[in-house]
């Protein structure tokens, strides 16, 4: 697509994948619009993308406040051309010891705080017959990962909803993409560390983290280049076109890793 003038709503903009996505967008000549809970930040973080960065406050579990911000965007800078939906987190831990409301936060902001956005902004670009959409999905949403038995799931819906949605609104305008980001170096992998079950962190350490600029850069290009897998390294590109025939060799070197460390 052509970014420059384009209207892009980035969701959880105020840091992290979406800040650096939102001011790479901005530096293309985007008009950009930012999306995320804290208000604070998320002023800092529209100053951080440019003057003519907009801003809305709004939890993306909740589809009301998600629509009213998006009503509220498109007011002041025109129709979405653009929906980029990196809000996200990850809470890691053994899977017997995750409450079932661990289970069911993980699928509410990762999976339903990508479909409200996508719903707010979707009818438009169906009317205009023009639009891109980017679900951020995770290399744990290709290969199960130990100790994401809560996380891996809701990245696994978002791989799912972007192939469904795809497969329904291309013929009619709309250009749908899912990207596949590693570990990257994210407030939000700093707090995951602190709660990571070793297993875990043995088997991400052979992996360098990703930047949050890298990942960024990566998702522009994959927009600019209509890309509807947008990957960040060898080992996720191999993974992500691979599919059952690469899997099988990823758990086992995952479960090479698993057995050096010592189950609590």
């Amino acid at each position: 697509m052509r970014i420059t003038d384009a209207h892009a709503i980035v969701t959880g903009g105020s840091q992290g994948i979406g800040l650096a996505t939102a001011r790479i967008l901005a530096s293309r000549g985007a008009r950009v619009s930012l999306i995320a809970r804290d208000r604070e930040r998320l002023d800092q973080a529209a100053a951080a993308v440019g003057p003519g960065c907009r801003s809305a406050s709004a939890d993306v579990t909740d589809p009301t406040a998600v629509a009213t911000a998006v009503d509220a965007l498109v007011a002041d800078q025109g129709p979405c051309d653009l929906l980029v939906t990196a809000a996200g987190a990850s809470h890691p831990g053994y899977f017997e010891a995750l409450a079932l409301d661990d289970f069911r936060a993980q699928m509410d902001l990762n999976y339903f705080g990508t479909l409200h956005p996508i719903r707010s902004v979707l009818d438009s670009m169906l009317e205009r017959g023009s639009g891109t959409i980017v679900g951020i999905s995770s290399a744990a949403g290709l290969v199960g990962v130990f100790g994401f038995g809560a996380y891996a799931p809701s990245k696994y819906a978002v791989r799912g909803l972007m192939d469904a949605l795809r497969a329904e609104v291309e013929a009619r305008g709309v250009f749908v993409a899912c990207a596949f980001p590693p570990d990257t170096l994210t407030p939000g992998l700093e707090t995951e560390n602190l709660i990571k079950p070793p297993e875990t962190a043995a088997v991400s350490a052979g992996i360098k983290p990703k930047l949050a600029e890298e990942v960024g850069a990566g998702i522009v290009r994959g927009i600019e280049r209509d890309r509807h897998v947008i990957t960040f390294d060898p080992q996720t590109a191999l993974l992500a076109r691979g599919g059952g025939l690469v899997a099988p060799i990823a758990y086992r070197l995952m479960g090479r890793e698993v057995r050096k460390v010592a189950h609590p």
